[in-house]
């Protein structure tokens, strides 16, 4: 069954529910913050987000409310500083607490190949010699059978919900994007259920030089929001707006300022 294009509203309405474990993924550019903004305005709570690099979009989603914990490898805002919206729910728990679970950046991706292939964990050497297995439960030694060498295990990442940005659907809901794929794949196969936001839909997806194509069976809904990974951007469509993030820091500092953007979001 193909995926169906659907307005962005109702895919959020049908595919993310309050307490679902919610992957938005992008790596520097096709961020799917539209999405993630109407996630905050359909006032979604107790949420599990998940994100190899959580930036300004997560901050958001965490200072609005949505978010009960959150599964990382990093945080911040790129380029910028620190998240301080997330900075202050894990402080001060503000709006409400959250729960952290920090991973390596390989630990992440090869938990999301884990779930991807429908294999229970992932096996790697990464996190030998530091201090991120006793902090974390979903990382535990495992020896291997063959050589007897200790390696890591991490469970397999398989989200309720996957969302990703992409540059063009065609009418099929066959989904192509280019540029730094980062685990855009990953996370969409990986997922109980899958919405891909994009900047375009077209009659014919048209070869482009190292695209990925995900067919229209792997995905579940596409949204079209041309526009909807900014302030990040989406090759061949759209620049990176620099200043956004450098004014969303002044903005995340201050609980008020914060609140009358949220005004805004919510409007």
């Amino acid at each position: 069954m193909s995926a169906r294009i659907v307005p962005l509203a109702d895919a959020v309405a049908e595919l993310v529910h309050d307490g679902d474990t919610v992957a938005l993924e992008g790596f520097t550019h096709l961020i799917p913050v539209a999405a993630g903004h109407e996630i905050i305005r359909q006032g979604r709570r107790g949420l599990t987000l998940v994100r190899m690099t959580p930036d300004i979009v997560y901050d958001q989603l965490i200072g609005a409310g949505c978010a009960a914990k959150l599964v990382f490898s990093w945080a911040g805002n790129p380029g910028v500083g620190s998240l301080h919206r997330f900075r202050d729910a894990v402080q001060h728990a503000w709006p409400a607490p959250l729960e952290i679970e920090e991973h390596s950046h390989a630990g992440m991706a090869n938990r999301y190949v884990a779930g991807a292939s429908g294999l229970p964990f992932a096996v790697l050497r990464g996190y030998l010699g530091t201090d991120l297995p006793a902090h974390t439960a979903t990382i535990a030694p495992i020896t291997c059978p063959f050589t007897g060498e200790t390696l890591t295990a991490v469970p397999a990442l398989n989200p309720d919900v996957g969302i990703v940005h992409a540059q063009r659907a065609d009418r099929a809901g066959n989904v192509q994007f280019w540029g730094i794929t980062g685990v855009h794949k990953e996370v969409v196969l990986a997922s109980a259920r899958s919405l891909v936001t994009v900047e375009e839909v077209v009659d014919e997806l048209t070869p482009v030089p190292g695209a990925v194509v995900l067919p229209g069976w792997a995905v579940t809904r596409v949204a079209h929001v041309p526009g909807g990974a900014h302030p990040s951007y989406a090759m061949g469509y759209s620049d990176r707006d620099n200043e956004y993030y450098q004014v969303w820091d002044k903005i995340s500092r201050d609980r008020a300022a914060f609140q009358e953007w949220l005004t805004g979001v919510l409007a």
